[in-house]
């Protein structure tokens, strides 16, 4: 494994710890050369995953895209970049247990936003507006109505 820092070809593993899930496995590694540690994941090679975007060209899918949806969505919100790691596999492993080699990015979409609004309200506004592409105020403001209609079923009737 090249190094990060000096480019040496050379590390050892310092600490392997498998994943929750199984899927991959995290090693700290540690430059046999100028001693810089750094982690790696180790996961089985898939098949490759075409995305079909709504104009209809196909390109192949990429958990780093998903991710960086995420980050942007959640930029200054108390979400830690753990969780939106994890919301990136969790979407990936629900979009390849559907068992297409095609899928369409709305049906991404809607994975991301369902993960998503379970961890932040405002990131989930943040990543439906642009996914979602609000036309207008009324738009907007009938998502906001479904979160906080949503908000009030799971919370219950209070009591005084």
């Amino acid at each position: 494994m090249i190094c990060p820092h000096c480019q040496h070809n050379g590390s050892r593993v310092v600490d392997s710890r498998p994943s929750e899930d199984g899927t991959f496995i995290r090693r700290r590694r540690e430059c046999t050369h100028c001693g810089f540690r750094f982690t790696t994941f180790e996961r089985y090679e898939e098949t490759p995953l075409l995305v079909v975007k709504k104009d209809g060209t196909r390109q192949e899918f990429s958990r780093q895209k998903v991710l960086n949806g995420l980050v942007r969505s959640a930029e200054k919100r108390p979400v830690s970049m753990e969780k939106l790691t994890d919301i990136a596999a969790n979407v990936e492993a629900r979009v390849r247990r559907l068992g297409e080699n095609e899928v369409s990015s709305q049906v991404i979409g809607e994975f991301v936003m369902n993960e998503l609004q379970e961890v932040d309200q405002i990131a989930y506004i943040r990543f439906a507006s642009v996914y979602r592409q609000f036309k207008d105020v009324d738009a907007f403001m009938s998502e906001l109505e479904a979160i906080v209609a949503k908000q009030h079923q799971t919370e219950g009737p209070t009591h005084a």
